[in-house]
C-alpha cells in the first residue's frame, strides 16, 4: 500500500455504526465508479454471495464471459448454473485479438431465445477476464450488451474487480478513448450495469475488502438486508473502519493513469522475457498476470495427470516462486454427472502483486520457468489424493506420480 493508504489507516474509526471511513468510501466508489449505492462485505466472495443470492432462483441460468471459481460456486449454491458466453478467441490461447474478453452476442441472444427470459437470472460480465488470461472488454461490446438486455429486460451485473486495469486497455486500444481519463472510462463503463461485485485487493491495492455496489434501489435494499446476516452491519460488512479507509483510497490511486501505465508494463515486460525464451504464453498479455499455456509446456502429460497444477508444483519446486493453477482444477466437476470438466485452457497464472517486485524479479522468474521449460520433458504428472467439496483448487492434496 502507498504512504497515503498507510496514513489513512492510522485514522480508523471502529464506530459499530457511522463509521466516518465509510462514508469516505461511499464517496469515493460514487466518484470514481459512479454508482450511487454501496453495501461493504469482507471480501468480493461476501459480495458474490450476497448479490447472487439475491438475484438467482432455483433452475436459472447466468450468461457471463467465461466462469470465475467463486463466482461460478456462488451462483450453484443458489441453485443457478453458470453459462458461457465469451466469444471464441478466448479459448485460444495464441489468438491475438486486443478485447478476448468480449461477450459473443450471438450466443447471449441464442440462450435467452431457448431458455426464454425468466429462465435467465441476469447476465454477468467480468473486466480483465482471469479465467482466459486477464483479457479485457471493449466499451463497445459493453454497450451492446446493455442495449441487447434492455430488450428483454435482464439486469447486467458486472464483476469489476479489475475494471481500473481494463480501464486502461479501453483507452489503449479503442478509438475514441486515447485521451480520455481513466475515471471518465470507467463511469461510462458502470452505467451500462446494473451494479456490480468488487474484491478489493486488487485494484483497490489493499489486503482485504471488498463490496457491491449498484444504481437499483431494490438490489441495495435485499443486499443490504443480507449483509447484516452474513458480514456485518451495513456500514462496515466485515471490515474495519481502517480497512475502509485505505479502500477509498486505493480505489482512488488504482485509477491513476500513470499507475497503471507502470503496472501493466511490468506484466508485459515479464511476458516477453516468457516469449522470447520460447515458454508458450496466453497472448496477448493480460492485465494482472501471465499466463502460462500447460498443455503446450507439458505435452506429455495426459489431462488427468492435472498439467497445470504439476507445472505449478514443478516452478514452486524448482525456483520458490508460487504460481497458480487455472484449469481443469479450477474448473470442478459437472454439477449433473460429477465428471471432471476439461476445459480448452489449462493455464499456470503468474501473478503480478501490485506496487511489490522490481524488474529484478521479473528477470528472476523468467530465468526460472524457462529454465524448467528446457529439462520440462523430465516431470512427472501428479494424482489427486484428496478433494473437498467445494472451490476443489484451493485445498485438494496431491501425489507425485512416476514418468514411464
Amino acid at each position: 500500500m502507498s504512504d497515503n493508504q498507510w496514513a489513512g489507516m492510522m485514522l480508523g474509526d471502529e464506530a459499530y455504526a457511522g463509521s466516518k471511513n465509510f462514508y469516505n468510501l461511499e464517496k469515493a466508489i460514487q466518484d470514481v465508479l459512479g454508482y450511487k449505492y454501496i453495501v461493504p462485505t469482507h471480501q468480493g466472495r461476501g459480495a458474490e454471495h450476497l448479490m447472487y443470492k439475491t438475484l438467482t432462483k432455483e433452475g436459472q441460468y447466468v450468461p457471463r464471459n467465461m466462469y470465475f471459481t467463486t463466482s461460478k460456486a456462488h451462483v450453484e449454491l443458489a441453485g443457478g448454473l453458470m453459462i458461457d458466453v465469451i466469444i471464441d478467441e478466448a479459448h485460444d490461447p495464441e489468438n491475438e485479438h486486443p478485447f478476448k474478453g468480449n461477450v459473443d452476442l450471438k450466443k447471449l441472444e441464442n440462450l435467452i431465445q431457448e431458455k426464454g427470459t425468466e429462465k435467465i437470472a441476469f447476465v454477468n460480465v467480468e473486466m480483465d477476464v482471469n479465467m482466459a488470461g486477464g483479457q479485457p472488454v471493449s466499451m463497445q461490446n459493453l454497450r451492446e450488451v446493455r442495449d441487447l438486455c434492455n430488450q428483454f429486460k435482464l439486469k447486467v451485473i458486472f464483476d469489476a474487480t479489475r475494471s481500473s486495469e481494463n480501464a486502461y486497455f479501453i483507452r489503449e486500444h479503442e478509438k475514441g478513448y486515447e485521451d480520455t481519463s481513466i475515471v471518465d472510462i470507467l463511469r461510462e463503463m458502470m452505467s451500462y450495469s446494473d451494479g456490480c461485485i468488487y474484491s478489493s485487493k486488487k485494484d483497490c491495492l489493499v489486503n482485504i475488502g471488498g463490496f457491491l455496489a449498484t444504481h437499483d434501489k431494490e438490489i441495495f435494499e435485499k443486499t443490504r438486508g443480507l449483509v447484516v446476516i452474513y458480514e456485518g452491519l451495513h456500514s462496515y460488512g466485515g471490515m474495519a473502519g481502517r480497512d475502509m479507509e485505505a479502500v477509498a483510497r486505493g480505489l482512488r490511486e488504482g485509477a491513476q493513469y500513470e499507475y497503471l501505465k507502470y503496472r501493466i508494463n511490468q506484466v508485459r515486460y515479464l511476458g516477453e522475457l516468457l516469449n522470447e525464451g520460447n515458454v508458450p504464453i496466453v497472448k496477448p498479455i493480460g492485465g494482472h498476470a501471465v499466463f502460462v499455456n500447460a498443455l503446450k509446456f507439458l505435452p506429455h502429460l495426459p489431462r488427468e495427470q492435472w498439467p497445470a497444477q504439476t507445472l505449478s508444483a514443478a516452478i514452486y519446486e524448482a525456483s520458490g516462486i508460487r504460481t497458480m493453477e487455472r484449469g481443469a482444477i479450477s474448473k470442478g466437476r459437472d454439477k449433473n454427472t460429477g465428471e471432471n470438466i476439461f476445459p480448452k485452457l489449462e493455464l499456470v497464472r503468474l501473478t503480478i502483486p501490485r506496487r511489490v517486485y522490481t524488474n529484478t524479479h521479473m528477470k528472476y522468474t523468467a530465468e526460472s520457468i524457462i529454465n524448467l521449460y528446457e529439462k520440462r520433458d523430465t516431470i512427472p504428472g501428479l494424482k489427486m489424493v484428496f478433494e473437498p467439496e467445494y472451490l476443489r483448487f484451493f485445498q485438494s492434496r496431491f501425489e507425485q506420480l512416476s514418468l514411464p
